[in-house]
Parts: C-alpha cells; structure tokens; sequence
C-alpha cells in the first residue's frame, strides 16, 4: 500500500488526495516514517485546498510549498 502513495496520479483531484491519505492514516500497519510523511502531506493539502476552493486539481508538492511561500525565490515568476 504505501508504494502506491508514492505514484502521481495526474487525473487524482485534491479531495481524492485527501481521502487517500485519511485512508492510509487509518491503516494501523503503516510506518512511523510514513505516518509522519502522510501527516504532513495532508496537512499542506488541506491549506492549499483552503486557499483554493476553487481549483480541483491534486497539486503537486512545489505548488503547495509556492503556495505556502510566495517569497521564495523558486516560486517568483519574472517577466522579461
């Protein structure tokens, strides 16, 4: 089960992120490493769903950390 989590389903949308890890949380045999990852996973899904309740997609982890922190370097878009 847990390797499954690891794949990107690009037709996933965020609810169904959502519903799987809560899914994987109560599964009583998952690792403590991967608990905490889920756990934090979930997290940032949950603010990024939050501050987007109108997009449906299942972002990806550079989205929700963009999201998170719009200061970043990484996340700045120039334009020329």
């Amino acid at each position: 089960m847990e390797e499954n989590h690891s794949r990107s389903n690009m037709n996933r949308s965020i609810q169904q992120h959502i519903n799987d890890d809560k899914d994987l949380l109560d599964n009583s045999t998952l690792s403590p490493q991967m608990r905490r990852h889920v756990e934090d996973e979930l997290e940032h899904l949950e603010k990024y769903q939050a501050n987007h309740p109108d997009e449906n997609h299942d972002p990806t982890a550079f989205e929700m950390y963009c999201d998170e922190h719009p200061d970043a370097s990484e996340c700045k878009i120039y334009e020329d």
